[in-house]
């Protein structure tokens, strides 16, 4: 549970390194909420009323926006790539690059981000 909210802790830290635990239980995390909220949205039948959506993932979606991004840069950081690689995002298909970055293993030792945050020097999450 600590590490789907890692991320919530650190909610516009676009500083640092974010191992692939860290990203994937926040991915995670909010896939359940969003699914949960899509739930209650339709036995509510509220379904629809904004766009596609119901208004508690509506809001949901409004967020999450910021930590997603924030633990995107810090999962590209892992990997010695700028936060800017998010833009990859926004053009149709190429953004499957993104998700080939995110799975990948991150630099080992120290880089130009931070410290390695499965190295014995990282700080922990509390």
């Amino acid at each position: 549970m600590d590490w789907m909210l890692m991320a919530w802790k650190k909610y516009a830290d676009f500083s640092g390194r974010a191992r692939r635990k860290e990203y994937w239980m926040f991915v995670l995390g909010y896939f359940i909420m969003a699914i949960i909220a899509n739930i209650v949205d339709s036995v509510l039948g509220m379904s629809g009323m904004i766009g596609p959506y119901g208004p508690l993932t509506a809001l949901l979606l409004l967020a999450v926006i910021v930590p997603s991004i924030a633990a995107g840069v810090r999962r590209l950081h892992d990997q010695d790539k700028s936060g800017w690689f998010m833009l990859l995002g926004l053009i149709p298909l190429v953004g499957i690059v993104l998700l080939v970055f995110f799975c990948l293993e991150g630099t080992k030792g120290p880089n130009q981000y931070g410290p390695d945050p499965k190295g014995s020097d990282a700080a922990t999450f509390s």
